[in-house]
């Protein structure tokens, strides 16, 4: 018995859903722009008076409305009826913008009502998510009376993205490009930029093959192509940095290079200082660009060994060192100076020096930890939120990290993913940029300055 014939709009329907699905495929990006945010589009105007009430966004308001009463029965059993106007308290909801399209959601903005702030929506980010059915929602912007939301609709995390160098310009680079180097994405989609400039000290917390050491590299690849110092600190007998040593100015192996090297550095410092002071700026970054100079940029392999302890003798070296990066730290930013303090253990039990060192410390990058106190020591001044973002990285997605952002914010970011021997080939191929260290104590110093004898305060 042959079947009957499917009706012709069951096979249209078919196959626009087999076209929607090869779309969405084989094209993400164009679906999403076309078809998947249109329809979110009207789902979330739709949707949103019942998302903020559930989310608690709406505020009670007395309004004034006409509200029909029932008079007396009449002898023909007709009611009498009048209308009046009476204050009854109402559901407000905040008024929504126009939704706008980004490669990997959306972005729109929100009236706030009265009494509200934008910490107001950071604090139902998740249940905004879920009501969604996103990936995420994350405030990316405020003004009075406005906040700015991003959605997150596809997670550009899940897949990791390659890091590439930048070229080197041929006219040489500009001041407000320097020490900005792009090492990954965000989950928003921007890339991951570390700016040392805004943020001139970072911490980057890992456990093993978190993507903490994966991160030194993109720094590596970001950072050799300028004309920046590089000195290294790599307590675990050099393994670590030891493949970059072209790039690099200098490279501490032991605790005791650590300290003597850490000494060289505030001495540096030091000699900067007078020299904006004679000057009359207040950092580096004011002076001209033929008398600025050299930034340094000093990554630090496993901090915990700058602090650990094995008898008495090494107290005072323990006790040196932590003064000395606390000073660095204190002071460098304006002198141009920077930390990259990396570490499998960052906790309070390595001593005081680590807690006042972490105060001083405004860039945090946590991967994923074995104990629960590094990520409370490296984010928990932050955001609680954030702690429960950096808990929750599974470890089949190494280079995903909480991070800080420019803005103040914290965000979920990933690295892009740079093997050893494409940074050690980066480096090698950007020797021809490494400063020695006379070049990098006394640039800048040379031709501005007058002798010291000329020079009454700096004499003094």
């Amino acid at each position: 018995m042959p079947l009957p014939p499917v009706p012709r709009p069951v096979l249209l329907a078919v196959a626009l859903v087999l076209v929607l699905v090869c779309w969405r495929q084989w094209a993400p990006v164009s679906y999403w722009y076309l078809f998947g945010f249109p329809c979110k589009a009207v789902w979330l105007r739709w949707s949103w008076r019942h998302v903020a009430s559930g989310c608690g966004l709406t505020k009670k308001r007395n309004r004034w409305w006409f509200t029909t009463v029932p008079g007396l029965v009449s002898s023909t059993g007709v009611v009498r009826v009048k209308r009046r106007l009476q204050r009854v308290a109402v559901d407000t909801k905040p008024w929504m913008g126009l939704p706008r399209p980004t490669r990997h959601g959306f972005r729109v903005t929100f009236h706030l009502l009265d009494g509200q702030i934008p910490e107001d929506y950071a604090k139902v980010c998740d249940r905004l998510a879920h009501a969604w059915r996103i990936e995420a929602v994350r405030v990316v912007g405020s003004r009075p009376g406005r906040v700015t939301l991003q959605g997150i609709n596809r997670d550009p995390l899940a897949h990791v993205i390659p890091a590439v160098a930048p070229v080197e310009p041929p006219d040489g680079w500009r001041a407000e490009d320097l020490l900005r180097p792009v090492v990954g994405v965000l989950e928003t989609g921007a890339p991951w930029r570390m700016d040392f400039r805004l943020i001139p000290h970072w911490m980057n917390a890992g456990a093993t093959q978190s993507g903490k050491s994966n991160l030194i590299n993109a720094l590596i690849v970001g950072l050799a192509p300028q004309p920046v110092a590089l000195v290294g600190f790599d307590l675990k007998g050099g393994v670590e940095l030891s493949p970059y040593t072209p790039r690099l100015t200098a490279l501490a192996t032991t605790r005791g290079e650590c300290l003597d090297l850490l000494a060289d550095l505030i001495g540096v410092m030091g000699a900067r200082m007078l020299a904006c002071r004679w000057l009359a700026v207040r950092d580096i970054w004011q002076l001209p660009d033929a008398s600025r100079p050299i930034p340094v940029v000093v990554m630090v392999d496993e901090i915990a060994e700058l602090f650990l302890t094995a008898d008495k003798a090494e107290k005072d070296q323990v006790t040196r060192t932590a003064t000395a990066l606390l000073r660095i730290a204190q002071l460098g930013r304006a002198f141009g100076i920077h930390l990259v303090l990396s570490g499998q253990r960052i906790g309070s039990d390595l001593g005081p020096g680590v807690t006042a060192l972490r105060a001083q410390i405004g860039g945090r990058v946590c991967h994923r930890v074995n104990d629960p106190e590094t990520a409370v020591m490296t984010l928990g001044d932050l955001d609680p939120d954030a702690l429960v973002a950096a808990r929750s990285i599974p470890p089949e997605l190494p280079g995903v990290a909480v991070v800080t952002g420019s803005d103040g914010r914290w965000y979920r970011a990933r690295s892009g993913y740079v093997s050893t021997a494409v940074a050690e080939q980066v480096a090698t191929a950007y020797a021809h940029l490494t400063p020695s260290w006379a070049q990098v104590a006394t640039s800048g110093l040379g031709h501005d300055l007058a002798p010291a004898s000329e020079n009454p305060q700096i004499a003094a």
